[in-house]
């Protein structure tokens, strides 16, 4: 049986929380972090390989490695991956790809050089085993034609890291890649993996909510489709109680995810007349999940469910937004 080496890049939250899975999942892991407080909170979790401050550094030290997951700020995964698919090491890569669309195709073309490279894209709703069901239901036309769906994330930053401040966290920095838009564009990729690419966009990107952060913080979008439905997505950083929720409606019924209760709702009648089917599943599951079918790529046993050209296909869509917000009009997406 081979005991795969997993560098992962970044040793923040979710790169912590990759360590944690892919140790538990029996390999072997390093880490790389500029903050050696960061290394040694990962090594506190545990038990660390290698611990590295740059990724040449680690290549150069690390002795080999069967993949690595790039955890890392979204201003560095570009130039991370190139740097990784020369050395024909595969990349689990964080969601977004990029800051902008031309520099997630700027990895594309990159990639062109390096054809055997393989990469997993870390949408991690992806492997949400009640949002897999609520997608197959749509396709089953359990509600009819889908006309209008919502998309809502509501979550107050302070929340998400209560063990530092929010403005040492990547996402109050624009120069990093964080903000509402990039980091919660999982419902980007849920509504592309439900529906497709729209063809126009209507958004609104502001800095409302007084966090004293640079980065947007309150997104809304009409996404609009020739044959399909009227979808409008909400996401912001400050909303308590926090709310993650899906909910479509069909010519015969409205079909509904919600992440806090775990439950999807199928409702046909007038009145509040719900049929719900409640789930267990807790949130690391998707991330081990991911790891799993990782593990999987690296062994010749799986494909990617989430490949570069999703993530390409989300920043066409968030282009798109920047766009019509920047010109306060309707946006046709890009192909």
């Amino acid at each position: 049986m081979t005991i795969h080496h997993i560098l992962v890049i970044g040793s923040g939250s979710v790169g912590k929380r990759h360590l944690r899975n892919f140790s538990d999942l029996g390999c072997r892991v390093s880490a790389i972090d500029p903050r050696k407080d960061r290394l040694e909170e990962a090594a506190g979790e545990v038990t660390l390989e290698g611990s590295f401050q740059d990724l040449g550094e680690a290549i150069w030290k690390g002795g080999g490695f069967s993949g690595a997951v790039v955890a890392s700020p979204p201003k560095f995964h570009v130039s991370q991956c190139i740097e990784l698919a020369r050395e024909g090491i595969p990349i689990l890569l964080e969601k977004p790809v990029a800051k902008t669309l031309r520099e997630a195709l700027e990895l594309n073309d990159a990639l062109t050089e390096y054809p055997g490279t393989k990469l997993l894209l870390g949408y991690s709703y992806r492997w949400w085993p009640p949002l897999n069901d609520v997608r197959s239901r749509i396709n089953s036309g359990v509600i009819g034609l889908p006309l209008h769906a919502k998309f809502v994330m509501s979550a107050h930053l302070a929340d998400w890291h209560p063990w530092e401040h929010y403005k040492d966290f990547f996402m109050a920095s624009r120069e990093l890649g964080g903000g509402a838009l990039l980091d919660e564009s999982h419902f980007i990729d849920l509504m592309i993996s439900f529906f497709g690419i729209p063809n126009e966009v209507f958004a609104v990107i502001e800095n409302i909510g007084g966090l004293d952060i640079d980065t947007d913080d309150n997104v809304d979008i009409i996404a609009s489709y020739r044959n399909g439905p009227r979808v409008t997505l909400h996401l912001d950083l400050f909303g308590r109680p926090h709310e993650k929720f899906i909910s479509v409606t069909g010519e015969t019924g409205t079909l509904g995810w919600s992440f806090e209760p775990n439950r999807i709702r199928l409702g046909r009648d007038m009145g509040q007349v719900w049929t719900d089917d409640e789930f267990t599943f807790e949130r690391n599951e998707m991330f081990i999940e991911t790891a799993k079918e990782f593990i999987g790529l690296l062994e010749g046993r799986t494909a990617p469910r989430c490949t570069l050209r999703d993530g390409i296909n989300v920043l066409r869509v968030i282009e798109a937004c920047r766009e019509s917000a920047s010109k306060g009009k309707i946006v046709t997406v890009g192909a």
